[in-house]
């Protein structure tokens, strides 16, 4: 029987996500856990696996095009089933997943076919705003095809979709084609001037940033603009007010004198494999101080508490999108060249947005480090469903009293932030004073 393969939650925020590639076509066979697409969400790519055998008889979003997660996908059948099969298991979505199953197996279409056909099919009843639904900017008559997700892109990117030329499924726009005309303004040495034509033209256009009123509720001023969130932008927004809503935070600081560590990690990296960075030193310090306090290594949930029986420690990686968070785990089985290696490759598809959703799941505490960029001290928001998370700032060089007597000292500040729920004063404080220990005395984390 005809069965729908439907778009996965592929990670708990996100509601919308994109077929990268099909690595699948119709008449395939594949069993379970065959890969069949990569998904794409605005954090990580995700290979999605066959979850029961079959025969591919149907792609219904193509490449480049993004669905809700529940939507169908793909259709598997068995053999001897038809079109008819896989109509009546698509039911109300057999229109539209026949023109996909068609765009998917058949060449491009020609740009003057692409234009044509969206232009004899569009309302000649559609709203004035044209571009907004979906019409040509600069033909009110013709209808733009093109995902959300390319919509989207194009909104950051601020580039007029009337511009781009679609050489997907039935002159539909796809993500290749905002990615070559990007490479074309590229390699253009001035910015290209409309032309009078488009210029004089009341249906040119539309601004990448809309004007915001002169006067509004606000009291923002006719020369402000506004910039619509990014799908990434409002899954931060609403993690992190969900968390300062929901998590009761309490926050202690220390000061870790760095100096032995710093020459330690000079010596280090004079033999190292792979260089060795203050924050390396960080995670193995973090993993350290919850085996000397394991009853810190806790998350809270409505049944009762989560004893973890490992470190996997997330890592704050700052990327043009946002944040984003992966995870490295067993911390405490690793030696302190593999904890640089694996976090150095995780932040390279991070930025990338190439991470796997095994990636990003499943941390028990997050590490923030802002020292890079000189910040002396800062809280952080606790990542949930985790207890805790630490903030790093940079390492200065400061007066200190030793013995008695005021000496010169590198010191770098650490604020934990910590779920009350979960983790009373007394045994974060315990937690927060090992950490700081083992800072001080990194030797014994490497031996």
């Amino acid at each position: 029987m005809a069965s729908v393969v439907r778009m996965p939650s592929v990670l708990a925020d996100a509601t919308e996500a994109a077929i990268a590639s099909w690595l699948v076509a119709p008449g395939d066979r594949v069993a379970v856990g065959d890969p069949m697409a990569e998904i794409e969400t605005e954090k990580a790519l995700v290979e999605y696996q066959a979850e029961e055998p079959g025969i591919v008889g149907r792609l219904v979003l193509a490449a480049g095009e993004a669905g809700e997660v529940g939507a169908a996908m793909a259709v598997l059948i068995g053999e001897g089933e038809t079109d008819a099969d896989i109509d009546a298991a698509l039911g109300g979505q057999a229109a539209s997943a026949a023109a996909s199953v068609s765009a998917s197996a058949a060449p491009s279409v020609p740009a003057a076919a692409a234009s044509a056909a969206p232009a004899a099919s569009a309302s000649a009843s559609a709203p004035a705003n044209g571009q907004a639904n979906g019409q040509a900017a600069g033909n009110p008559g013709a209808r733009i095809f093109a995902s959300p997700l390319v919509r989207k892109i194009a909104l950051e990117k601020r580039i007029d979709l009337a511009d781009v030329t679609g050489t997907g499924p039935n002159g539909r726009i796809v993500r290749r084609d905002i990615a070559r005309l990007e490479e074309r303004l590229e390699e253009r040495p001035e910015p290209v001037e409309p032309s009078t034509d488009r210029a004089a033209s009341p249906a040119a256009a539309a601004p990448p940033a809309r004007p915001v009123p002169a006067v509004s509720a606000a009291g923002r001023s006719a020369a402000d603009t506004l910039i619509p969130h990014t799908p990434t932008r409002r899954a931060i927004a609403r993690r992190l007010t969900e968390s300062k809503a929901t998590t009761p935070h309490f926050y202690l600081a220390t000061e870790c004198v760095v100096d032995e560590l710093i020459a330690l990690r000079g010596r280090v990296n004079e033999t190292a494999p792979v260089k060795i960075s203050v924050n390396d030193f960080v995670v193995m310090a973090v993993a350290a101080a919850f085996a000397d306090v394991p009853e810190a290594n806790v998350t809270w949930s409505e049944e009762g508490l989560v004893a973890h029986g490992s470190v996997d420690v997330s890592i704050a990686v700052a990327t043009e999108g946002g944040l984003v968070t992966p995870v490295l785990r067993g911390v405490e089985d690793k030696r302190l060249s593999g904890v640089a290696r694996e976090t150095r490759a995780l932040a390279e598809r991070a930025r990338e947005r190439r991470l796997r959703q095994h990636e990003l799941e499943g941390g028990t505490f997050t590490i923030s480090n802002l020292g890079m960029y000189d910040t002396l001290e800062f809280a952080a928001i606790i990542n949930p469903p985790q207890s805790g998370i630490l903030a790093v700032g940079a390492a200065r060089q400061q007066p200190v009293v030793v013995d008695g007597a005021v000496t010169v000292a590198t010191v770098m500040r650490c604020v934990l932030s910590v779920d009350h729920r979960a983790i009373d004063g007394a045994l974060a404080a315990r937690w927060l004073s090992a950490f700081t220990a083992r800072m001080q005395n990194p030797i014994g984390m490497i031996v």
